[in-house]
């Protein structure tokens, strides 16, 4: 007893874990009371039992089991908690009860199973019994067995997942035991009860006998659909209505039809398990199946057959096997295989179903041409074959295959097709057969209704009638018009017949929506229910707003519910006869009007036309006979009338019948031809043209429009057809672009643009310019093949449309307010803009193109000849340009490739599915599953790059296609299921962008939240990240309720932590986006009871824009139109309420209280703002901050979840701003605090809102001279600079705004700490922007501005300029050159220590540094903001000479000179930003030459200190030259070369006003050099900075580019200016265009291409206009110098040759004008680079071809004259050039009359000529015999050489053809040396005489005073003359007679290329003519010439370096 009293005092819980069975007996009798007593399921209780509940269950002790059992079952009943203990009990009743003898036991144990079913636990429960079917005890499979049954009878199919269940249950067949074979018996007849005949494949490989059995019990069952009778806890509602029907007895009563539909869903495939076959595959398949014997391929055939008999096939690569079958069904002669083949195929598209669709679109086409086979067994293989692939597909991804054979002459083929059509309409519905599917299907079958061919008119109506029977009648009667009624009754009758399967309801008519109501609701939700219910939602609406117009015609509302039937019955109005219109006028117009039409008298017939007008005016609408007025007014004279104001009164009385009555199709006919006649008159074009809009609104715009141009142009009067254009593009505005037929439009414009008259072709262009705005940039590929000419002017007007916005169309037929509901397709034609206009680009089928070779080279095992494929297919893409979906084979070698272990292959695969995208357009949707989903995949490659390509593919083509076909089918969720982090979370990063533009999802969506919520406990972060901003984004498409349910599925640990982020994704969830704004506007203008209420749901669409109240109203019903007005009055109320609270002020002034939240802030009562992330606790504390300050409804938008809101508060706050400025500045740091909580915000919208308003906000703060203070700048200004390192431009560039304003309310001083600070961020595009922003804050206010001292800053800024990061160095550089700019050689300094490299940067950036430098930092200030906002130019050149008179002009000077000069001297680094025409006219200081950079001859015109000169005018050539408008212009063109692109635009802009009036181009004559080297300087800039910049936006390179080439037009159009261009500009100018043309990167810009071609033209036109001698000239240098270069481009030498090539077609023409002996020269020096062995050895002989053709020409063009133009050649005899031109001359026979003085030796040469041939080769004989001699060797090599030079045209080759390899080279190094003998001694002598000829001229006066002989080499003369002065120069020999005088080349380029006067030459020039200038008057001013320098050249030489050296030595 002991022991008994002491276990009876334990509390409950342990005596339950008591050793003794009668304490735990006791136990578990007193938990059961207390489990029972316990009312609160949540009650704390419970929790102590949690752990126990197992023990109940599995008590070792039969008795104390059986009363544990008990006490289970009543805690699972009764506690909340008891659902977590699941798995572990269930587990012990399996093993520990179904296997006790007491059938009590069991019973429980089956109970406590069932409970759990019931608290939703049926997935674990079931996997526990599953398991137990596996334990040896056969008690326990049966109980198990059992237990499943009852679930399954209780529960219903829908909570016993069945497919695991039937996957185990054919093994329970086979067991010994007897009870578990019956006890699985039971279960199987439970299992038919509910899936019916699903369950037969399971289970048709069990025991016959059995099958019989099962057979016999089957027939048994009921046919009624089983209900399920016991309830989820969640399912209590449907428990009710259970109990409900059970009491009324009323179980028939269509009631709760959802428990029937999984009798109907389940599919026996997904019950099945799948089989793999791929590796059963014969072997040898691949090699019979091509063997020649056919017994052979039958065999793997049959093999192949077998396998895919499997009702279910696993996935795998079935692309090889696919493509076998493919060529056996389409090329194989025996039909028996053919057929074998193609039951093969139907086998796999069975076995596979959706995964098979990948390859239907290579098989479909094939199986539809074998069509062509009258063999009954074949065609029927291949019937069902096609049938099983179209299953697997689409009927859209199938159609372009199918529309492509309708129209083949084979009958059969055609037949077939449509009967394949109609089998598949069956299967379609109204959703998935919409009307852009339908509609060319129903256009070609239209076709075969009146084929020839029996067979295929039966077959087409047959198809017909399906579709009709499918989406209804009226759907498919817009496409019948044309058909006579017996084939429209035809088509009805055989739509009768059609059987749908599934006993599918025909959508779509009147008739059968309103049967269906009635009916059973079943099958409505079975046919896809989100996607059907669109359309008849929009019907009631179209039929409310469409009723008060239809009173005077009730019977059209029910018939057309629109315009289709209206226009109906326009467009087949017979015409009346004119008898009968008479009559009918006689009825409604005066006796007098109807007499006086035809009156003789103009005055009578005018009278007639008034009293006309007033009836017409006074008729009714309903009662106007429109045809018989109209044709009353063409009764004669009609529209021949002679007199303008009766032709006017006729026109406007046109418009008012069109305005007024029931204008038709055919009334317009009437008239149209006239008033097209009249559009083009003066004085009634005007009133033609109203009447042609009238006509237009009455029969739309389309119609009339085609009919008005059509009629034009049949006219020949092209007045006529200018102005019908010009009213169409205003017509177009007015009533839109929908419906326009452009293809048929385009045509006419193409035929206008060829116009003779410029009238007709500028019309035309305005068309294209109105049209453009619609169709934007795809309208110009329609006139890629126009004249460049025309193209360019084609381009100026899309350019001057860009950006304009299309104008909201107000007119539109007279029926429009009717059209709001009428279609269910509206929203595919709203949408569909963009489609048609891609549909209408002219496509290439490239299927054919795509070879067997190049599949099998993309398939390759060989990288490179697999890369090769690769590149065949991007060629043939690239040639079609555009192409045609099918894409043969190639869709699946490409699909191989994106899994190559070659990820440059699969970059290169993911380029070209790029490619193809942009290239197919719309098409693409039918290759997403099988090129699209691989995409997918390779987002999980672990390289980025590789990943960022397959994204960037990715978005390119749903750019394309739209995000439905990616979220169909599982192919998504299947790719969810890989657990591949990378994959997973650029997946769902790309959902939560997409979905949320999404106003529809498809349902399959649904599959991949179980994938979505797996990624949410994923162990990668960024997965779980990815995965929770996808969240709100799937829950705002599918709901709260659906994705919770979808938990029930998960763990339960899982399922707690997945409803937490749930609830949080439910807060912010966004709204879904709103209907076309189109569509709210068409519904607003109707004149139906529905506008009134879409108005009064407005203003809550305003308020809150979730844009549901229009939804709502559009959804209305007729029937439900009270309820939906009572349901929408309470909001509709509220809104207004809330528009009342908000008319009050928005900000609450508190005196006083920005004062006292500083100070908490100092005393630390509150948080100091300053986070790296914003915490709750810093919301919380602001919401009560602002609680005080700010309108309750504003608090509850600024803190709301959803960002539209915060959108809305901003929109608010900045309409307020103004009139609440004090408030707002009262309010100031909360709203700035609140403003950088919105900066941590994602969300773009959001923060370019914000950024709006901070604007506004510092503009309004400025305006109020209100300053910040420290407080509100330090908790705003840091998160401010985060920002301004954002990676979106536009973004950047509004903080950069902020910034640059915050300055003027906040101390710049004090924002220098914050951007030192942003500086250290680890962003790189912050830290270059702060130090962006340091600069500039530095060039506008000076050093002061460096805190805390300029050393310490400017260190910390150096530092940067080692950054890894290019943009970061470039900043830091450009900000250590603004501080150089302002303290000049004190930067280095201030920096401190760099190391090498970086100092080098720094010193040749500043070496590059454009910018001049002002002095004193205020003054500096103050000259800028002038030159920012001048008053005017000229008032900015006038001052600007005063500016460089305060300037010490030499950097080096500064060093030397700081004792004497207050101010900092200028750096000016870029030649062409010095104004040297300002530096001349300056007569007051002293001046120094600035440096000239990058020529050698830096070093000997270092600039020295000069004393003060008396300085007067050079010449009365630089008093010309330096009048105002030359200073304007100078000063212009230094702008043109600027870094800062706005200046250099504004500069072309002036140039361009210049040039384009010829009154004052005039003014540029003599700047031209000047102005053509600053614009390829800066293209040279743009190539080698600006491109290679991201931070600048492309679109401003591309209008600087527009800019220069606009220009560059302009000045080549006037030949006198551009014949200014000398030769060395002219080349560089070349080069630079070339270099332009070749740039790769200009492609990627928008319009690139366009730019080419705008370069291309300015190419020609230089070549035409420029000076002929000056442009050959320089194409030859370039010529030279890109053969020179090796680093060059080929494509540049080939352009250079082609603009040769281009001259020299032209030479015919210019040759009068051609200089030849400069071109000689240049020849000449060109073959001394390159001799012809050496022209020979390049790649290309193109070079060698060119210089030859030249040549010829030349000598063809002048004959033997040619040699007289040798004179500026030295050493003629040496050169190539003369022999090359005596051969020509001699061949051409032009050399008898040749006759010159050139002395004895010319004679002797042409003696020499006409030697022999016999003599030639007997001297030739003794001179080789003389090498072969070892004595005579050296003699014979040097005869042979003279030999040579004398006749460079004897051939050699007969006397060494039979000589050894060794000898003849022995010879040919014995001529290379003698030749390099004598060239160095030549070299000797030449110098030798060129340096005494020094001193002749040395004292002799300038050669520039002969203005007549300068022309365009004024400066190079000077800079000549300075040289030799110098000591610098050879002499320089004056041709004799009136000749221009011609420089000789210095020294260096005789031996090597000749020197080219190049425009760095030009700018060297004008410095030292300003230097001489200096130089003669610093002596003695009488004289006018510069001293003579008595000392040698060497000497001076010397001299100067020395000086040189000391100059260095100071500057150190």
């Amino acid at each position: 007893m002991g022991d008994d009293s002491e276990w009876i005092k334990l509390p409950i819980d342990q005596k339950c874990e008591h050793k003794l069975w009668k304490a735990r007996l006791n136990g578990y009798e007193e938990s059961l009371k207390l489990f029972q007593r316990i009312e609160d399921e949540k009650s704390p209780e419970w929790g102590k039992y949690l752990g126990l509940i197992k023990k109940f269950v599995t008590d070792s002790n039969a008795i104390a089991q059986l009363k544990g059992l008990e006490a289970a079952l009543a805690y699972i009943k009764r506690a909340h908690v008891a659902a977590k203990t699941t798995g572990e009990v269930v587990s012990g009743v399996v093993t520990k009860v179904f296997n006790q003898p007491k059938a009590r036991a069991k019973e429980l144990g089956m109970d406590i199973c069932l409970m759990y079913i019931e608290m939703e636990k049926a997935e674990a429960v079931q996997d526990e019994l599953l398991k137990g079917l596996d334990n040896k005890n056969p008690k326990i499979i049966v109980s198990c067995i059992e237990t499943l049954r009852k679930g399954l009878n209780e529960f219903g199919s829908k909570i016993i997942t069945l497919k695991p269940v039937v996957k185990v249950l054919p093994k329970q067949f086979e067991s010994r035991e007897k009870a578990v074979r019956d006890e699985a018996k039971l279960l199987a007849v439970e299992i038919y009860r509910w899936i019916r005949d699903a369950l037969r494949p399971p289970l048709q490989n069990i025991n016959s006998v059995q099958l019989k059995e099962l057979e016999e019990e089957w027939v048994k069952l009921p046919t009624s659909a089983p209900k399920q009778s016991r309830f989820l806890r969640s399912q209590q509602d449907l428990k009710a209505k259970f109990e409900q029907q059970q009491a009324s007895r009323g179980d028939e009563v269509d009631g709760d039809d959802d428990d029937g539909e999984p009798a109907v869903q389940v599919d026996p495939y997904e019950l099945l398990e799948p089989v793999e076959i791929l590796s059963k595959i014969p072997k040898d398949f691949y090699d019979k199946i091509e063997a020649k014997k056919w017994q052979e391929r039958k065999e793997v055939l049959e093999a192949v057959e077998t396998l895919v008999k499997n009702p279910k096939l696993e996935n795998g690569d079935f692309g090889d096997l696919v493509r076998a079958l493919k060529k056996v069904v389409g090329k194989d002669a025996n039909v028996m295989l053919v057929t074998l083949a193609a039951k093969c195929l139907a086998g796999l598209a069975a076995g596979l179903r959706k995964k098979f669709g990948t390859y239907a679109g290579i098989v479909v086409p094939t199986i539809l041409e074998k069509f062509k086979e009258k063999k009954p067994q074949v065609v029927q293989a291949l019937q069902e074959a096609i049938d099983a692939v179209f299953l697997t597909t689409t009927l859209q991804n199938l159609s372009e295959d199918i529309l492509g054979v309708m129209d083949n002459k084979n009958p059969s083929i055609k037949q077939q097709a449509s009967l394949f059509l109609a089998r598949s309409f069956r299967h379609c519905t109204t959703s998935t057969l919409p009307k852009s599917v339908l509609k060319p299907f129903c256009a070609a079958l239209l076709k075969q209704v009146n084929d020839s061919a029996p067979e295929v008119r039966d077959a087409a109506f047959e198809a017909l009638g399906t579709a009709m029977r499918v989406v209804g009648e009226k759907a498919v009667n817009p496409f019948l018009t044309d058909l006579d009624k017996l084939k429209l009754d035809k088509i009805k009758e055989c739509a009768d017949k059609v059987e749908l399967p599934g006993g599918k309801k025909a959508g779509g008519g009147v008739g059968a929506e309103k049967k269906e109501k009635p009916a059973s609701k079943a099958p409505a939700p079975a046919e896809a229910p989100s996607r059907s219910s669109g359309p008849p939602r929009k019907a009631p609406v179209a039929i409310k707003s469409s009723g008060p117009p239809k009173k005077g015609k009730p019977a059209s509302a029910p018939a057309g519910k629109g315009k289709k039937g209206l226009e109906t019955k326009e467009v087949i109005e017979t015409e009346l006869s004119l008898e009968v219109c008479e009559e009918r006028s006689a009825v409604v117009l005066p006796a007098s009007c109807m007499q006086l039409l035809d009156s003789a008298n103009w005055k009578e017939r005018l009278a007639s036309m008034e009293e006309f007008q007033r009836a017409v005016e006074q008729m009714d609408s309903a009662e106007m006979p429109c045809q018989a007025l109209v044709k009353m007014l063409a009764k004669k004279p009609g529209w021949k009338e002679t007199n303008f104001q009766v032709m006017q009164m006729k026109l406007h009385i046109v418009g008012l019948v069109a305005q007024r009555g029931s204008f038709s199709k055919t009334s317009a006919s009437v008239v149209l031809d006239g008033l097209v006649d009249k559009v083009g008159d003066v004085k009634c074009g005007g009133k033609a043209k109203e009447g042609l809009t009238a006509i237009g609104e009455a029969c739309s715009l389309p119609w009339t429009a085609e009919q008005v141009v059509s009629m034009a142009f049949a006219q020949k009067n092209p007045k006529n057809q200018a102005e019908a254009l010009n009213w169409l593009a205003n017509a177009m505005k007015e009533f839109g672009f929908a419906g326009i037929n452009v293809k048929g439009f385009i045509s006419h414009v193409k035929t206008a643009l060829g116009a003779t008259n410029p009238a007709v072709r500028m019309a035309a262009i305005a068309l294209l310019g109105v049209m453009y705005l619609y169709m934007g940039a795809p309208l110009r590929m329609f006139f890629e093949d126009e004249k460049p000419a025309l193209l360019a002017q084609i381009d100026a007007e899309f350019e001057k449309m860009q950006g304009q916005s299309t104008p909201a169309p107000f007119r539109g037929t007279k029926k429009g307010a009717e059209d709001v509901g009428e279609e269910p397709d509206e929203q595919q034609e709203e949408e569909g803009g963009a489609v048609d206009i891609m549909d209408l680009l002219p496509r290439t089928d490239i299927s054919d193109k795509i070879t067997s070779d190049m599949v099998s080279k993309i398939g390759d095992k060989n990288w490179k000849i697999r890369k090769e494929g690769l590149d065949e297919a991007v060629a043939v893409i690239s040639e079609a340009k555009f192409i045609l979906p099918p894409l043969g084979e190639l869709s699946l070698a490409l699909r191989g490739r994106l899994n190559d272990s070659n990820k440059i292959l699969v970059q290169q695969t993911l380029t070209i599915l790029q490619q193809i995208a942009t290239a197919m357009g719309p098409g693409l949707k039918q290759h997403v599953k099988s090129l699209g989903m691989p995409i997918i995949t390779v987002l999980g490659d672990s390289k980025t790059n590789v990943r960022a390509a397959a994204m960037a593919t990715l978005q390119a083509w749903v750019e394309q296609t739209g995000m439905k076909e990616w979220l169909e089918g599982e192919d998504l969720s299947e790719e969810l299921k890989r657990e591949n982090p990378f994959l997973r979370q650029e997946v769902l990063g790309w959902l939560a962008e997409k979905l949320p533009t999404m106003r529809v999802v498809p349902g399959d969506l649904m599959l991949c939240v179980p994938q979505l919520y797996g990624c949410l406990e994923d162990r990668n972060g960024d997965v779980r990240k990815k995965a929770q901003e996808a969240l709100p984004m799937f829950m705002m498409h599918l709901g709260f309720d659906k994705m919770n349910k979808a938990t029930g599925k998960l763990k339960t640990s899982s399922k707690d932590q997945v409803i937490g982020m749930l609830e949080k994704a439910r807060a912010v969830m966004p709204a879904k986006p709103e209907a076309p704004a189109g569509k709210a506007g068409t519904s607003k203008a109707s004149n139906g009871k529905a506008a009134p209420a879409l108005s009064k749901a407005k203003p809550e669409s305003d308020d809150y824009g979730f844009g549901e109240p229009k939804a709502e109203a559009k959804k209305i019903k007729p029937g439900a139109a009270k309820k939906g007005t009572v349901g929408k009055k309470p909001p509709v109320k509220a809104s207004v309420k809330d528009d009342e609270d908000r008319s009050g002020p928005i900000f609450i002034v508190v005196p006083n209280g920005k004062e006292q939240r500083i100070r908490e802030e100092k005393g630390l009562k509150v948080l100091k703002w300053n986070f790296m992330t914003p915490r709750d606790e810093y919301v919380e504390q602001l919401k009560t901050q602002i609680s005080n300050c700010m309108a309750k409804w504003l608090q509850d938008e600024l803190f709301h979840f959803d960002f539209q809101r915060h959108v809305r508060a901003i929109s608010t706050m900045m309409e307020r701003m103004e009139e609440e400025s004090d408030a707002t500045i009262g309010c100031l740091d909360l709203i700035l605090k609140w403003f950088t909580l919105r900066f941590f915000d994602t969300n773009t919208t959001v923060l370019m809102k914000v950024l709006e308003y901070l604007k506004m906000l510092f503009a309004m703060l400025s305006r109020q001279n209100y300053h910040l203070n420290e407080y509100e700048a330090s908790s705003f200004i840091p998160y401010l600079i985060l920002k301004v390192g954002e990676s979106k431009d536009v973004v950047r560039k509004d903080v950069r705004a902020i910034l640059a304003m915050l300055c003027k309310v906040y101390p710049a001083s004090k924002v220098f700490p914050f951007l030192m600070d942003g500086t250290k961020s680890k962003n790189s595009k912050q830290r270059a922007e702060c130090l962006d922003e340091l600069g500039n804050l530095i060039g506008n206010y000076g050093m002061n501005v460096c805190q805390p001292t300029p050393a310490k800053s400017l260190k910390e800024i150096a530092v940067h300029i080692g950054d890894r990061d290019t943009s970061v160095r470039n900043a830091a550089l450009n900000t250590v050159v603004a501080v150089y700019n302002v303290c000049g050689e004190q930067v280095y300094k201030l920096i401190g220590n760099l190391s090498e490299k970086d100092m080098s940067m720094l010193e040749e950036r500043i070496k590059r540094s454009a910018k001049k430098v002002q002095a004193p930092p205020p003054k500096q200030t103050a000259e800028r903001s002038q030159r920012e906002n001048p008053p005017n130019p000229t008032a900015t050149f006038i001052r600007k000479p005063a500016q460089v008179q305060e300037e010490v002009p030499n950097r080096l000077n500064q060093a030397r000179q700081n004792a004497h000069h207050d101010q900092s001297a200028p750096f000016i680094p870029k030649e062409f930003q010095l104004d040297l025409d300002m530096i001349e006219n300056d007569h007051t200081r002293v001046r120094e030459l600035p440096d000239l950079v990058q020529h050698k001859l830096d070093e000997l015109l270092e600039p020295i200190v000069i004393p003060e000169p008396k300085i007067r005018s050079v010449s009365p050539h630089f008093d010309d030259l330096h009048n105002s408008t030359a200073s304007t212009i100078n000063f212009v063109i230094s702008q043109v070369a600027s870094g800062d692109i706005n200046t250099s635009i504004q500069a072309l802009a002036q140039i361009d006003e210049v040039l384009r009036q010829e009154d004052k181009a005039e003014a540029m004559s003599g700047h031209i050099d000047q102005f053509l080297i600053a614009t390829f300087m800066q293209l040279r800039l743009i190539y080698n900075t600006h491109m290679a910049d991201d931070r600048l936006d492309k679109r401003d390179i591309f209008k600087l580019y527009s800019c220069i080439i606009g220009n560059m037009l302009s000045l080549f159009s006037m030949e006198s200016l551009a014949r200014e261009a000398s030769m060395g500009v002219l080349k560089d100018l070349m080069h630079g265009l070339i270099t332009l043309m070749l740039d790769a990167r200009v492609e990627d810009i928008e319009d690139g291409q366009q730019l080419i071609r705008s370069v291309n033209l300015l190419v020609v036109r230089v070549l035409e206009k420029s000076d002929q001698t000056n442009i050959l000239s320089a194409l030859l240098v370039l010529l030279q110098d890109s053969l020179t270069t090796t680093a060059g481009s080929p494509m540049f030498s080939e352009l250079v040759m082609k603009c040769l090539w281009r001259m020299i077609r032209f030479l015919p023409e210019t040759i009068s004008s051609i200089n030849l002996d400069r071109i000689l020269l240049d020849v000449h020096n060109f073959m001394k680079v390159f001799p012809k062995e050496k022209l020979k050895q390049l790649k290309s002989d193109v070079p060698h071809r060119t210089l030859k053709t030249l040549l010829h020409t030349l000598c063809k063009l002048t004959g033997a004259k040619i040699l007289d133009h040798l004179s500026m050649i030295e050493n003629r005899n040496e050169s190539e050039l003369e022999a090359h031109l005596r051969r020509v001359v001699k061949h051409s026979g032009n050399l008898s009359g040749f006759k010159s003085d050139r002395g004895t030796e010319k004679g002797a040469l042409r003696m020499d000529d006409r030697m022999s041939k016999a003599k030639v080769s007997d001297i030739l004989s003794e001179i080789f015999k003389k090498i072969g001699s070892k004595e005579n060797t050296k003699e014979g090599l040097t005869e042979l050489y003279e030999y040579k030079q004398n006749y460079s045209d004897a051939d050699l080759e007969p006397f060494l053809r039979n000589t050894s390899q060794f000898f003849q080279s022995y010879v040919e190094r014995g001529l290379r040396i003698i030749e390099s003998e004598r060239e160095g001694k030549n070299r000797i002598q030449s110098t030798g005489l060129a340096i005494p000829q020094h001193g002749l001229d040395s004292s002799s006066g300038p050669l520039n005073t002969n203005g007549e002989e300068l022309k365009p080499a004024v400066y190079y003369e000077r800079l000549k003359i300075l040289r030799q002065r110098q000591g610098l120069e050879n002499n320089s020999r004056q041709q004799q007679g009136g000749e221009e005088e011609r420089e000789r080349p210095p020294v260096t380029s005789l031996l090597s290329k000749p020197s080219v006067a190049s425009s760095t030459d030009m700018l060297h020039s004008k410095l030292s003519q300003l230097k001489e200038s200096r130089e003669l008057y610093q002596h003695d001013p009488a004289h006018s010439h510069s001293p003579t320098r008595s000392s040698s050249p060497s000497a001076n030489l010397d001299d100067l370096k020395k000086r040189l050296e000391r100059i260095k030595s100071n500057r150190q």
